[in-house]
């Protein structure tokens, strides 16, 4: 088995920094009116939104609207919005990008990747044959073809349609 370091992407996550606002609650409360905050969609329980920081163009996380750190704490019906919103953002990437395959995923805990412990979220990442590279091998540099906000847009209009 061949593995790819990246040792450039610790610091990365030591370095974000402590703020007091939550992101994700911030788009929460803005709902689907919340372009600033990348906000695909937002339901009762659940909303998706753009990563910032994608590993990859298309990078969604679906989280909770709710402030929750703890996947135990969370309610069967908050569980239910999550996973159903999982299955949702997975589709949405499918119509739009037609991706090979997809990384999903939830990192509980700081040493575990989470840039933001206090409040869970899954990543839902489209892949592609050939997506790896040696850009953020050999560059420290990894390609996003897309502008966020562009296909922001592209994934809004593909739930209107």
């Amino acid at each position: 088995m061949k593995r790819l370091w990246a040792p450039w992407r610790m610091k990365y996550i030591e370095e974000i920094p402590k703020t007091d606002g939550c992101f994700l609650c911030e788009a929460a409360e803005a709902g689907e009116a919340g372009d600033e905050n990348l906000v695909v969609w937002r339901e009762d329980l659940a909303l998706c939104v753009m990563n910032r920081y994608p590993y990859n163009n298309g990078h969604l996380l679906v989280a909770p609207c709710r402030h929750e750190g703890e996947i135990g704490s969370l309610c069967e019906e908050e569980r239910a919005a999550l996973f159903g919103g999982l299955v949702r953002a997975k589709d949405l990437l499918q119509k739009v990008m037609s991706p090979d395959g997809f990384n999903i995923g939830l990192n509980l805990g700081r040493v575990a990747g989470a840039g933001l412990e206090s409040h869970l979220h899954f990543h839902v990442v489209p892949r592609w044959n050939g997506d790896t590279n040696f850009m953020p091998v050999l560059a420290d540099t990894k390609v996003i073809p897309e502008a966020l906000s562009d296909l922001c847009g592209k994934l809004k209009g593909a739930l209107k349609g």
